[in-house]
């Protein structure tokens, strides 16, 4: 393969440049022909690829067309995102293989599965590998290069293709994120000129708030491979797992004044749980790369900056399940032309690189097709050895709230973790409310992944976050069982769909009250309901008894029938619509004469519907408010209005009665609305604010809550080189910490246990409160659950408020110092945000600071 550097010496241009016409040969090796049968790129979407930036539809109109054309091609819509775009998936292989390709599959698959595949003969099988571009959606050089990679695997001739695709089975995933992907392309492709402008400071190389990276949530999908929460990242896993690819590609960009990366990245921050051989295999398949773009004069780096250590990203997702993902990064030219410290770098140059990576990627996979197969069966036999092994035989998680636990088995079940229900009484965990995972199964190492707390780790510096303890995320109660504790009659029946939580109504019509308990997950789902069809409901901030005996606690939501503008039948069937798709609780009540408080009791607090607004745009974390618009929109149905910063001065806030700020990316953004903001928190509003937001508001008096700060400082003499890892050791990428916490406070209503786990993705410490009941949830002495800190950091955490009530006027500030909603996937402390919704009102204002 032969690559001359004129790719190279294109970008080396004047500052001023005509957009040249980009022909197909810049791209594609000339050493071999091309079917004219098979449709270019250009002949589809009408521009050269490199040319215009390509849309999604853009895109699925040339796969689908390149499918239908060659028989090589075997085309599957595997889902449709958020905005209704499709996702798609292309296997790539020889006409014989795709004539028998659901038997490949079927055969592959069985390598992961140890009880069968050691007979298998891996010398007559094809490798898979899955080629994914662009999961950041204005990363787009990878979604182009794309379209060449499948016009080069369909269209190419001669014995070369033939033998190589007879081998492999190439599975192409366009576009990772269809709905970022169009969003950055509409961006570069409305700015860009006749002729081309590179000046960094163009509008073409700077989006607007939220940008093109994130998908319609403004989700970073690229964390989401483990946690699943995303409808693209769901559709995707199933397809993953039905293949188990041998190799999978994740097509990135990185700064412009950057070069080229591929992976292995910093060797002393690869997750343990994998295996060394999959490091040497990274290693192996990276001489390709490396040969290939010396080909074409691109320079590169490996081993530096990226790391393999979180398992939710695309490229180390892969290295649990068996393969080896890698990762690519190409400086990115952000539009079509872009000053750079290497000369002008052009779109076309970023899209070649990631084509001749797609290609030497195909290579690798060829000629490795043995050792790749044979790891991966490795790999499976070897876990299966460990789980025999292992102290550990099986996990039991339990909750009384049916809803969560059912969402983490759910979480298990999408990467094909086999969860039973407990079938008898095992320690204190009873099989009302319990659930248990043996080890030996095919995924042992993705469960040690899954529930493992580690607290020790070989380097202190993360690309991503240290920790992701899926139980301690869901806040569940959970235990190890040993080999001598484990038995197999303790598996119920498998946890399956059927197993959904499902609304109880106990009672019939009743003429005088309702009780929802406030346990369930999705109880503000039923509440929201309630309110937004015109009832009028309470909270019980006491417990209460009903007649029949039944412990009704602080949290739980009371339906006074006569106090309703409706009639008792029609009451109850508000109530029963309500509470559809939720695993909620009503009980019928015919008396207030309840043991403690009677239904009566002034301890009851009347609530508000919650009217809600959140502000948006330049200078807030599109991160953090994109997981609250998804909580509300797509858990639990309740509407927020998003203001955009720039529009806050002029938007009449006296309609709303919570207005939550996002964590904030620069705290000036809000300066010109303080006075607007402090004037509707004074009027009666409640205002959540979270990290560096809440910081925001402390700095501005909007609240009491103060924060500790950072007197520390290096001294004596250091090393220059030494900067970078000394400051990154200080910082908290993501770990998981034991806070204490009063249950009898509102924002804890629905809570049990007097200890929350917390994550902390931050180094934002407060200051105790000089009001003892302001600040309900606190860190303990030697808190670290899972993850890393430093050691001076731990210092700060002892004693810090994670949650702060302060009252200003009539209204009060909730400061989160915390991201009780992280990445979706943080279902145990999402809770304390909706109670700081619904319950903020209600909080006592002798209990603020």
């Amino acid at each position: 393969m032969k690559y001359l550097l004129k790719g190279l010496f294109l970008c080396l241009m004047t500052l001023s440049i005509s957009q040249a016409q980009v022909q197909l040969n810049y791209y594609l090796p000339d050493s071999v022909s091309y079917n004219k049968d098979i449709p270019t790129p250009a002949s589809i979407i009408g521009h050269e690829v490199g040319e215009w930036h390509v849309t999604h539809d853009k895109l699925v109109y040339y796969m689908r067309a390149v499918a239908k054309a060659s028989d090589r091609i075997s085309l599957i819509e595997t889902g449709k995102t958020y905005e209704g775009r499709p996702q798609l998936l292309l296997a790539i292989t020889h006409p014989e293989n795709i004539s028998q390709l659901a038997e490949i599959r079927k055969q592959h698959k069985a390598l992961t599965e140890p009880s069968i595949s050691k007979p298998l003969d891996v010398e007559n099988m094809p490798v898979v590998t899955w080629m994914g571009y662009s999961i950041h959606g204005n990363e787009p050089s990878g979604s182009n290069a794309a379209m060449l990679t499948a016009y080069y695997l369909a269209a190419a001739q001669g014995t070369d293709i033939d033998d190589k695709l007879k081998d492999v089975v190439v599975l192409l995933d366009p576009s990772f994120n269809p709905d970022g992907l169009n969003r950055f392309a509409t961006w570069a492709n409305m700015h860009k000129s006749d002729y081309l402008v590179t000046d960094p400071n163009d509008r073409e190389f700077n989006e607007v708030w939220p940008g093109g990276r994130t998908n319609h949530y403004w989700f970073d999908l690229n964390r989401d491979w483990l946690p699943g929460q995303l409808v693209e990242s769901q559709n995707r896993l199933k397809q993953f797992h039905d293949w188990k690819p041998n190799i999978l590609t994740d097509h990135h960009e990185m700064g412009t004044n950057s070069t080229f990366f591929f992976q292995p990245g910093i060797p002393s921050r690869t997750h343990p749980i994998t295996p060394l051989k999959n490091q040497d295999l990274t290693a192996k398949i990276g001489e390709y790369h490396a040969k290939y773009l010396d080909a074409a004069g691109s320079l590169y780096f490996t081993k530096e900056s990226y790391d393999d250590f979180y398992y939710g990203k695309g490229s180390t997702f892969p290295d649990v399940q068996g393969a080896v993902g890698i990762l690519f990064e190409q400086a990115s030219s952000r539009g079509h032309a872009q000053e750079s410290v290497h000369g002008i770098l052009k779109f076309p140059f970023t899209i070649k690189n990631q084509f001749i990576t797609s290609l030497s990627t195909f290579q690798a996979a060829y000629e490795m097709r043995i050792e790749l197969l044979t790891y991966q069966r490795n790999f499976y036999l070897d876990a299966q050895k460990e789980a025999e092994k292992s102290s550990t035989q099986a996990w039991i998680v339990s909750d009384k709230d049916a809803s969560k636990l059912y969402e983490f088995a759910a979480l298990l079940k999408r990467h094909e973790i086999e969860v039973y229900k407990l079938k008898e009484a095992k320690k204190s965990y009873s099989p009302e409310s319990s659930y248990i995972i043996p080890i030996q199964q095919y995924q042992s190492r993705l469960i040690n992944a899954v529930f493992e707390k580690r607290t020790s780790f070989t380097d202190s510096l993360f690309y991503d976050i240290s920790a992701w303890t899926l139980p301690l995320a869901f806040n569940l109660e959970y235990t190890a069982l040993s080999g001598k504790e484990y038995s197999s009659t303790l598996l119920g029946d498998l946890i399956g769909e059927q197993d959904a939580p499902k609304a109880t109504m106990v009672g019939e019509v009743s003429n005088y009250a309702y009780a929802l308990e406030w346990t369930d997950y999705y109880a503000p789902k039923a509440l929201y309901k309630l309110q937004d069809n015109g009832l009028k409901v309470k909270v019980a901030n006491e417990s209460f008894i009903g007649p029949d005996g039944h412990m009704f606690n602080r949290g739980t939501i009371i339906i006074a029938v006569q106090q309703q503008q409706f009639t008792a039948d029609k009451v109850y069937n508000i109530i029963s619509k309500s509470i559809e798709n939720t695993g909620a609780s009503i009980y019928s009540l015919h008396t207030g004469s309840t043991g403690g408080v009677n239904l009566g009791s002034r301890t009851f607090s009347t609530l508000e519907t919650p009217q809600i607004a959140m502000i948006i745009g330049e200078g807030t974390s599109s991160y953090d408010a994109g997981e609250i618009w998804h909580l509300a929109d797509q858990r639990f149905q309740i509407p927020i209005t998003k203001i955009d910063v720039s529009d806050l001065r002029r938007a009449d806030l006296s309609r709303y009665n919570t207005l939550i700020i996002p964590n904030l990316n620069n705290a000036n953004s809000l300066s010109s609305s303080k006075k607007k903001i402090e004037e509707w928190v004074s009027a009666g509003g409640n205002l959540i604010a979270i990290e560096n937001a809440a910081k925001w508001a402390s700095d501005n008096k909007l609240s009491k809550v103060t924060f500790k700060k950072d007197s520390s400082k290096l001294k004596g003499f250091l090393n220059y080189e030494d900067y970078g890892n000394k400051r990154g050791a200080q910082a908290i990428g993501g770990s998981i910490f034991k806070a204490k916490v009063d249950l009898s406070h509102p924002l804890l209503y629905g809570y049990s246990d007097s200890f929350l786990p917390i994550f902390k993705g931050n180094s934002l410490f407060m200051e105790p409160t000089i009001n003892p009941y302001a600040s309900p949830i606190r860190y303990t002495k030697n808190s670290l659950l899972s993850g890393y800190i430093s050691e001076e950091k731990k210092l700060f955490l002892e004693d810090s408020p994670v949650i702060a009530i302060s009252r200003n006027g009539q209204g009060s500030v909730i400061s989160f110092c915390e991201n009780p909603n992280f990445r979706a996937f943080w279902y145990g402390t999402n809770r304390l945000f909706l109670n700081a919704i619904f319950f903020g009102q209600v909080i006592n204002s002798a209990t603020a600071e």
